[in-house]
């Protein structure tokens, strides 16, 4: 934790207004404190680190410049917006970042009205910007006023076709419009594909210094005079040095690369562009991801996401766990048989190291593709190489598979091609919050036809599920796991093919049973147990299959028991109502059934740990319990013989 750094300029800034009475030279001053005060609150709450640090200079210069919130700066994912946090009026609540009752690690747009547009997922800022400015222009109303619309974004986020799209929209409504390429060659992984490769293009043929008088020119800027023979000069200059004009194809006027820690430059561009843009412009701004503290610097993923840290070592204090992470699980049994399958491929979007993808890519080169943050490509490439005969592990968080779901139904459901979906991340994460939360993949895959979706209950059902959805070619399948570490159970030497659409019972009662979806059963087994010592003995049975429904085992227990209640880590619309109607077709309700289904409830839950999170969400042991006494009326006769 250590000493709170010493802060005197950034002591004078209450919101971005006060940025204006600081020199420029005093502006300089102003982003060491913020970086050291940025570095100093994220070793206390962990999170987003490296990404943060590296437009320090960045965002002093844009809210220095630009009137926020009237100007409307929208950053893209929004894992860099601590500095502009602590910025605009959120210093004091910066030490309870991704905590519970604590600031978004992201921009939020109930938070503050200088985060115009909410985001964690990446490649939507210059969609949103490009709204702001056609709002603007169309006299559109906000309280705080609309004026200039700013979009930073990555050059990861960059890879992502919905910032193309955006940008092929922008130049055709040739809008003033401000997009700022914060290119650090470093998204979450090393950048990935032909994007990538053009813009170390842009700046690796030429020395920076070569280029800042060019930077600073911003050509169509000049007075109408020197216009032409300018243009002719940068024209030569730029096919000379830095090569191709993309961006100017797609409609806009590229000002860059220029250096995104230099204040001075920074400042000088953005006042031009301010002072003078009439249409779409982009400002490539080179910045260096973890930029001024060594640990971040040097991290291979340059400090991307970190738990509490000590400032002077950089040494993360991150709890210790005998079990491994549902992730490791994954990677190690798919390396496993992908080892005597050479038909086996992984495919990644962005997040080789998230879904534990970097281990398959060590021993696998050739079998593994990162395809960059592109989910939908994700889905249609897997797709294809599902029909070209391999046998395609699509590995992605729950939340982020939201994204490419057209592709899900139109190039994998409807050919029923065996595409392997690992989601990653199921149910409520912790820290992340609502934006990452895994609610809702059990609802949009399981009313596809033909689909097969799993949920593991522990670490040994994740290997199992793996070895299941290895051996099954008859159409898609998908099987979801959370964040973090497995219970512990003893783990099999390798994974068993499932029965598809088999559950299994864990615990024989009577009474009420409880059928659980995922890894809830650990909490369902603790209520079970707390039941039993009040005299209640609940049947416990693992669904493992949300489709198809193990029909047998369902209706068993319906037939068997007073009342049936089924518990999942994912909203309304999934594996209970699936339930609910196998009971209603089959006239179950019409004999008396008590049917109950815990589900998360309609809302969005903030970040917190994922015990206090699923507390909200009323899924814990206690609620548990509670949910079987009342569904019995044991409570309400306890409570009358009490007061009898």
């Amino acid at each position: 934790m250590g000493t709170r750094p010493t802060t005197p300029l950034l002591n004078r800034v209450k919101s971005p207004a006060d940025l204006k009475q600081f020199s420029d030279d005093e502006l300089v001053d102003l982003a060491e404190e913020l970086r050291s005060e940025t570095i100093s609150a994220v070793s206390e709450t962990g999170g987003h680190l490296g990404a943060g640090l590296g437009v320090v200079e960045l965002t002093v210069a844009i809210h220095a410049v630009f009137d926020t919130p009237k100007d409307k700066l929208v950053w893209d994912v929004s894992h860099q917006c601590y500095p502009h946090k602590i910025l605009t009026g959120r210093r004091d609540r910066i030490r309870t970042l991704r905590q519970k009752d604590g600031l978004s690690g992201f921009t939020k747009r109930s938070e503050s009205p200088y985060d115009p547009f909410g985001a964690a997922h990446s490649s939507t800022s210059i969609s949103a910007a490009l709204g702001f400015a056609t709002a603007r222009d169309l006299g559109g109303i906000t309280e705080e006023g609309l004026g200039d619309a700013i979009a930073v974004i990555g050059d990861g986020a960059m890879s992502g076709g919905m910032a193309f799209e955006a940008m092929n929209n922008a130049g055709h409504l040739d809008k003033r419009l401000i997009v700022i390429l914060n290119d650090n060659e470093m998204s979450i992984a090393p950048p990935v594909g032909a994007l990538s490769s053009y813009l170390s293009r842009l700046y690796a043929g030429a020395p920076f210094q070569d280029l800042k008088a060019a930077a600073k020119g911003a050509l169509s800027f000049l007075p109408e005079p020197f216009y032409e023979g300018a243009k002719r000069a940068r024209d030569m200059v730029k096919h000379a040095t830095v090569g191709g004009t993309l961006f100017e194809e797609l409609g806009f006027e590229y000002i860059g690369p220029i250096d995104g820690h230099d204040m001075d430059m920074l400042l000088s561009v953005l006042r031009t562009v301010k002072a003078r843009a009439d249409g779409p412009v982009l400002i490539h701004a080179i910045t260096r991801k973890g930029k001024g503290y060594a640990p971040a610097e040097e991290a291979l993923d340059k400090g991307h996401g970190v738990g509490k840290f000590d400032v002077v070592t950089g040494a993360q204090k991150k709890a210790t766990s005998n079990a491994p992470s549902y992730t490791k699980v994954f990677a190690e049994a798919l390396m496993q048989h992908a080892a005597e399958d050479d038909r086996i491929t992984a495919i990644t979007a962005a997040m080789p190291d998230g879904t534990g993808l970097n281990l398959f890519a060590e021993r696998y080169p050739s079998r593994c593709f990162d395809v960059g943050i592109a989910e939908q490509h994700a889905v249609t490439f897997s797709a294809a190489q599902a029909a070209g005969g391999m046998k395609p592990f699509c590995a992605l968080y729950s939340t982020f598979l939201q994204r490419g779901y057209d592709q899900v139904v139109h190039d994998v459901a409807i050919q029923r091609l065996p595409v392997r979906f690992a989601i990653d991340r199921a149910g409520l994460v912790g820290a992340d919050g609502a934006t990452h939360a895994g609610a809702f993949d059990v609802g949009f895959l399981s009313n596809l036809p033909g689909f097969v979706v799993m949920a593991a209950a522990d670490e040994a059902e994740l290997k199992h599920m793996v070895a299941t959805a290895v051996a099954h070619d008859d159409g898609p399948i998908a099987f979801r796991f959370p964040r973090g570490e497995g219970v512990g159970v003893e783990m099999p030497e390798r994974g068993e093919v499932l029965e598809i659409g088999k559950g299994r019972m864990i615990r024989q009662g009577s009474g009420v049973a409880l059928l659980s979806f995922g890894t809830r059963l650990q909490e369902v087994e603790k209520a079970a147990e707390n039941l039993a010592r009040r005299g209640v003995s609940p049947s416990v049975a693992d669904a493992r299959f949300a489709k198809p429904l193990d029909r047998e085992l369902i209706l068993d227990l319906a037939r068997n028991h007073e009342a049936l209640i089924t518990i999942e880590e994912g909203a309304i619309g999934g594996f209970g109502s699936h339930v609910a109607q196998l009971l209603a077709e089959e006239g179950i309700f019409d004999t008396g059934l008590k049917y109950r289904s815990m589900v998360l409830p309609d809302i969005f839950i903030d970040q917190a740990n994922p015990k206090d999170m699923y507390a909200v969400a009323g899924m814990n042991a206690e609620e548990i319990e509670a949910k079987v006494l009342d569904t019995l009326g044991v409570a309400r006769i306890g409570a009358a013989s009490a007061s009898g």
